[in-house]
């Protein structure tokens, strides 16, 4: 592992932007043990003097984000107005931890018998903890790791995705400059042997995992035997329906929106589409028209909506699902063939599809189809709409268009089986919610209160109430 190197390629031309090494076992032990003991020391913190330290780090990401912006884009391909946006994200998850962690973790009487107990519930850090993290999102993906796991008063160890390594580099760099203590956070270059290595140590004492299903997977199988907590997030097959009493308008917009968020590499971008049978031909009109005025090309471009996917194999994974739905009778309406212009030669570019007469058992139903492609299944009624939804391994997120908004939110306690349901609107994270799956999508959240107590010891004391002697 130590002389291995990883080549870097820009998923817009082809180029290469530089190689890197992954580190030793021995590099990777020392670390860890550097950073316990950072830990030890930075738990005592109070939440004011860590407080402060975070809202530097929000600084500095709102002060850095155009240079920080164009590293993500050029990495990993992401359209550069969204990048910008990422990192002003990752800013008001930063600051709002920097508020609301205290009040999170505060310790918390408990109602007892009055005259012989008292009851005491505390939050203590955890020690090191582990972040495997994948190149979709790769600043705010980290950031809504980062900052709950500091303001507790862990420290955390950055796995990262290899074809992002400046993006890992920047994150501890600006970590590092906003005055956190060397070994509060260490961008660690390694491979799974690596990461295995780090999750069997004892001085890690929890994973956080967002990824594919494989990855999550063998992760778990690792902590799990060394008795490590996980949290896992590993994708969705997300479905969005609509019924006949739709702003279809509105529909098809925010549906365009939310399948091209980021190229269509996102967790919770909108996967399937599950339609009211009696307005599907009228719905799929205005997706077309929604997803042809994408603006495909160089991510660098202000106007461009549609950037390369990350990497070439990526591209060609997504291809190969398209042909073989096609194959089983699916029906493309829009991207059928390959980008022609020459300036997409040389990238990972994947046209913007839009399939219908989507069915279980083809690949636009069953996988998570991670990129520019829309897959509509008619819902004969809305007991069948229910099952389409539910008929996928994944579980992170759903949406409903209705013109009923108090049955949209019956429907998502009742009928939906995911973590997040957004009515009338798209899927979106946001730091003061919980964030997670079920079913394969993973376990655990991330983000709100939820979130920050995810890797902390949650402590009970009690104390007996000896009667006072005069």
């Amino acid at each position: 592992m130590s002389n291995q190197k990883i080549r870097v390629i820009n998923p817009t031309n082809g180029e290469e932007l530089g190689s890197f090494e992954l580190w030793p076992v021995e590099r990777i032990s020392a670390v860890v043990a550097a950073a316990n003991e950072t830990f030890h020391w930075y738990r005592r913190k109070s939440f004011e003097e860590r407080s402060t330290l975070m809202i530097h780090l929000a600084d500095l990401l709102e002060n850095r984000k155009l240079e920080l912006s164009q590293i993500m884009t050029d990495e990993m391909g992401k359209p550069v107005t969204q990048s910008v946006s990422e990192i002003e994200k990752c800013a008001w998850v930063c600051r709002y931890y920097a508020e609301n962690a205290k009040s999170f973790l505060e310790s918390e009487s408990v109602e007892a018998d009055p005259d012989k107990q008292k009851a005491v519930i505390n939050y203590q850090p955890l020690g090191v903890i582990l972040a495997v993290m994948p190149w979709n999102f790769p600043f705010w993906q980290v950031f809504r790791f980062a900052a709950p796991t500091l303001m507790a008063g862990n420290v955390g160890l950055l796995k990262h995705a290899n074809n992002v390594p400046r993006c890992a580099a920047a994150i501890q760099q600006l970590i590092t400059d906003a005055g956190f203590p060397d070994g509060a956070f260490t961008n660690v270059p390694t491979d799974h042997d690596g990461v295995s290595n780090m999750i069997e140590n004892p001085l890690v004492r929890a994973v956080t995992v967002t990824g594919s299903i494989e990855a999550g997977r063998k992760i778990a199988e690792i902590a799990g035997a060394n008795l490590k907590k996980t949290v896992l997030e590993l994708g969705g097959s997300d479905p969005y329906l609509v019924f006949a009493d739709a702003d279809l308008d509105h529909a098809a917009e925010v549906c365009a929106r939310s399948r091209l968020l980021n190229s269509g590499q996102s967790c919770i971008a909108a996967k399937r589409f599950i339609v009211a049978n009696s307005v599907h031909d009228e719905f799929v009109s205005r997706l077309e028209k929604n997803l042809a005025g994408a603006v495909v090309g160089d991510p660098r471009n202000q106007r461009t909506t549609v950037g390369p996917m990350a990497r070439h194999d990526l591209r060609d994974k997504l291809a190969e699902q398209v042909r073989r739905s096609i194959d089983l009778g699916a029906v493309c309406l829009l991207g059928g063939v390959p980008l022609s212009d020459p300036a997409f030669e040389a990238g990972a570019f994947h046209p913007v599809c839009l399939l219908t007469e989507v069915r279980p058992g083809m690949p636009a139903f069953d996988e998570e189809l991670f990129g520019p492609v829309a897959s509509v299944i008619r819902g004969e009624d809305e007991d069948h709409m229910f099952h389409l939804a539910n008929a996928t391994s994944f579980g992170l997120g759903a949406a409903i268009f209705t013109g009923d908004p108090d049955k949209a939110g019956r429907i998502a306690r009742e009928s939906i089986e995911a973590g997040c349901v957004a009515i009338n609107q798209m899927v979106a994270s946001d730091p003061r919610l919980p964030f997670g799956g079920i079913k394969s999508s993973g376990y655990g959240r991330e983000l709100s209160r939820f979130g920050i107590r995810e890797f902390v010891n949650i402590q009970s004391v009690t104390t007996h109430c000896q009667e006072s002697v005069n």
